[in-house]
């Protein structure tokens, strides 16, 4: 609805603004040359595992009484403060030092993630880059107000938008570089500064005494006189002889938000999945056009009604490098992980202030946690492989059954990338995934899809038993436990599909085996993976579907099926073992 006050006050014209322009640019000159020997110290940003208690906390609503017309400026001023967020969150002030919110905060410019959002200005909500702001630096005083910080500099602002903080006198601006907002302490604090799908927080953590907060003083003025106050933003105002409204200068379609799928490697659940939950407008990120470049593992399916983005460039620099690594190891590990990073900061960078909703896989989710792109977002994660720090945990039991092996402790990812897997996950809505194990993990959280069955082979079984082993023999893939369980086993054929390998000593030393293929599978009686860690079984499930008998761990995350004989431990292979080449005739 547009209020009829909007039409009782003069348009703004082109020379006012250009007036208000010449203003603020001689206001910011006199502020830079006034502190060219005395500006506040840049407080350096820390990732502390312990924390000092949390003094204050305070809220404001991202996306209050939004309209379909308001929401694309609300959404620019969300994207603000999101960049804003990954700027100033976890500050560490020492005592007696000066914060000040535009030294610390910098410029605003796209080229850092800022965008045009919602600015009150000569009255008015116009857009403006880095509009939106003055909501943090709102919520930053109220938070140093409670906690007994000093303020040093503060400004109110000059109209009272109804129902804001304003009308409290709880209010601060911020204007580069001159109107600012500064406090300090007699004693250390941190400032955290997040977004939740709601909310935009802000935390003060101090380790200081209550008597020595309640010591400071908390002085507020009286409000100012209330002037009036904007209706809206341009978009709504009501105002089309103004020069900043939309319909002087393009055709508006207004829009709630968009979900975009920020995806690595296709899985053909998660390609089901994805195109059946997606909607018009919706955007689809994947790392290359999996068929233009004869990728099959990037050939998704967005529908036709959607926008698709690619990052060609970054995806095959990330291969190139990756093509010339060793098979396995910490090198490969870490490139890998790098290659993520890459392709996670790509789409970072290339999310729509309009976009409220993320599709996530695993992979990338740590890095885009660490990026803020979750920041103000509900998303969904499509979970691939275990949480990295459970992947770890395994790993340390499978070292401590076989202390002997080179591999299963050969990488553990960076601390923090752990814990911002651990807090994204956390926070996310829904994980989907089709791994049973991952799915019983997590619970009513989790969104069990089906298994993709493939197309059935055609079987050859060979005159003498065999056993498929479909992996390398590596102890993570279960491989001292089947050679222990084969040294006790005679005439049957044990079948090997990959090439990598333990080293020395080699846990198959002794054990009489042949290299195979996947058209091997045909002559198979028996596929057995006692895996510790297995997130995508597909030649298992190819054996399923091919009438072809399975042996595999819980954690290969298999689905019920009357072929499938599921162990709950690698230990436990050599019994399932015997009973299932029991009835096979020995030749």
């Amino acid at each position: 609805m547009i209020s009829t006050q909007a039409h009782e006050r003069d348009s703004p014209s082109r020379w006012q603004a250009l007036a208000f322009q010449l203003k603020t640019r001689l206001f910011q000159i006199r502020r830079a040359m006034v502190e060219i020997s005395s500006r506040p110290p840049l407080h350096p940003q820390v990732t502390l595992s312990d924390l000092a208690p949390i003094v204050v906390e305070k809220r404001s609503p991202l996306w209050k009484n939004i309209t379909p017309a308001e929401f694309p400026l609300t959404a620019g001023k969300v994207e603000n403060l999101r960049a804003a967020a990954r700027i100033l969150n976890r500050t560490s002030v020492p005592a007696n030092q000066t914060f000040s919110f535009w030294r610390q905060l910098g410029r605003t410019k796209r080229s850092r993630g800022f965008t045009t959002g919602r600015e009150l200005r000569e009255g008015c909500l116009v857009p403006a880059l880095g509009g939106g702001l003055c909501q943090l630096s709102g919520l930053l005083y109220q938070a140093a107000l409670d906690s007994g910080l000093h303020i040093v500099e503060r400004h109110a602002h000059s109209r009272v938008v109804p129902g804001s903080s304003a009308e409290k006198n709880l209010d601060a601006t911020v204007f580069w570089n001159y109107v600012d907002l500064r406090f300090a302490a007699p004693f250390p604090w941190l400032l955290e500064v997040e977004l939740t799908p709601t909310d935009l927080v802000v935390r003060i953590r101090a380790d200081t005494s209550e008597a020595a907060l309640k010591s400071l003083s908390r002085e507020i003025a009286e409000p100012p006189a209330p002037r009036a106050a904007p209706s809206g933003d341009c978009l709504t105002c009501g105002m089309v002889s103004c020069f900043r409204h939309p319909s002087a200068i393009a055709a508006h379609a207004p829009s709630l938000g968009h979900s975009t799928f920020l995806l690595d490697a296709v899985w053909p659940e998660f390609d089901k999945w994805c195109g059946e939950h997606s909607r018009g407008g919706d955007h689809w990120f994947i790392p290359l056009d999996g068929q233009r470049w004869k990728k099959p593992n990037y050939l998704w399916h967005p529908p036709s009604s959607t926008t698709t983005r690619f990052a060609t460039s970054t995806a095959l620099v990330a291969s190139f490098r990756h093509r010339r690594l060793p098979a396995q190891g910490p090198v490969r590990q870490r490139s890998l992980l790098d290659r993520q990073r890459a392709i996670a900061r790509h789409y970072r960078k290339q999310l729509s202030p309009e976009c409220r909703h993320l599709v996530i896989s695993q992979g990338l989710l740590p890095f885009l946690w660490l990026e803020g792109a979750c920041a103000g977002r509900t998303f969904d994660v499509l979970m691939e492989r275990w949480p990295i720090a459970e992947l770890q945990k395994i790993l340390d039991a499978a070292k401590s059954a076989h202390p002997q092996s080179s591999t299963l402790a050969d990488f553990r990812a960076d601390p923090a990338l752990v814990a911002a897997e651990s807090a994204a996950l956390a926070a996310a809505a829904r994980l989907i995934t089709p791994h049973t194990g991952i799915a019983e993990r997590f619970h009513d959280r989790s969104w069990k899809i089906a298994w993709t069955f493939p197309a059935p082979i055609t079987r050859n079984p060979s005159a003498a038993p065999s056993v498929f082993f479909p992996a390398s023999r590596l102890a993570r893939k279960g491989a001292i436990e089947l050679a222990n369980a084969f040294r006790s086993i005679q005439d049957i054929h044990l079948l090997v599909l990959g090439r990598a390998t333990e080293g020395h000593p080699d846990p198959f030393e002794g054990i009489p085996w042949s290299a195979a293929t996947v058209a091997d599978l045909a002559s198979a009686h028996l596929l057995v993976i006692p895996a510790w860690v297995e997130h995508s079984p597909r030649l298992a499930l190819l054996a399923l579907a091919s009438g072809i008998p399975v042996i595999a761990t819980r954690a290969c995350g298999l689905p019920e099926h009357p072929l499938l004989t599921r162990i709950d431990h690698p230990a436990e292979l050599p019994a399932a073992l015997h009973d299932q080449l029991a009835p096979v005739p020995s030749t």
